[in-house]
């Protein structure tokens, strides 16, 4: 028997909770070669001017988007490998006059860790993430970055620089096969960091 989407094993009963169109689209089995892919318009995609300083570090890891702009389209890109159990995203922006910008990711959910998944980039840098469902929407919170290296997960103070995330993926009431979602990196002193949103289409698979 397979085992559920990484998303309904973290948050369990409340999965039942998220809108239809929130749970079609992360309906992927662990070790399957399922996939989904939703495309949109990024509304806006933004950082701070200080922030430009990140990006060589970002680039580095395959954690930023170094790019700005207003209604940049983007396919977003979900599938399950058959050899493990975690969920890949591979964002595509498309933004004008430059080659497609790839976001690489993925998520891993520990049965021990209860609501929380891990979203990995490169050379094992990590974001652990509260999931829940508020009102039909999945909305994940930081928790914090680690470094897996060795088997061991070394707590890493990037918020202190970073600022701290939230992301919500929200059903859209007009239309049943669309989704909103915005992601923001807020600081405590320095204010948001990085923030982006958009609008998103479930077509059929």
């Amino acid at each position: 028997m397979s085992a559920p989407p990484v998303f309904q094993q973290a948050l369990g009963p409340a999965w039942s909770q998220l809108g239809d169109v929130i749970r079609r689209h992360y309906t992927m089995r662990p070790f399957s070669d399922d996939y989904v892919c939703v495309r949109g318009t990024m509304s806006e995609v933004w950082h701070a001017p200080w922030a430009a300083l990140l990006m060589p570090f970002g680039r580095l890891f395959g954690a930023l988007v170094p790019h700005q702009g207003k209604n940049v389209p983007i396919a977003v890109h979900y599938r399950c490998h058959p050899d493990d159990a975690h969920l890949y995203w591979d964002r595509v922006f498309d933004f004008p006059g430059r080659p497609p910008f790839h976001f690489r990711s993925h998520m891993e959910h520990d049965a021990s860790q209860g609501n929380e998944v891990i979203e990995y980039v490169r050379f094992g840098i990590g974001m652990r993430l509260a999931v829940s469902a508020e009102d039909g929407a999945v909305v994940f919170r930081d928790r914090g970055y680690i470094w897996r290296i060795a088997g061991l997960r070394i707590p890493l103070p990037l918020g202190l620089l970073l600022g701290t995330a939230y992301v919500e993926e929200r059903p859209d009431p007009t239309d049943p096969d669309h989704f909103t979602m915005k992601m923001l990196l807020r600081h405590r002193w320095f204010g948001d960091v990085f923030r982006y949103s958009g609008r998103f289409r479930l077509g059929s698979q």
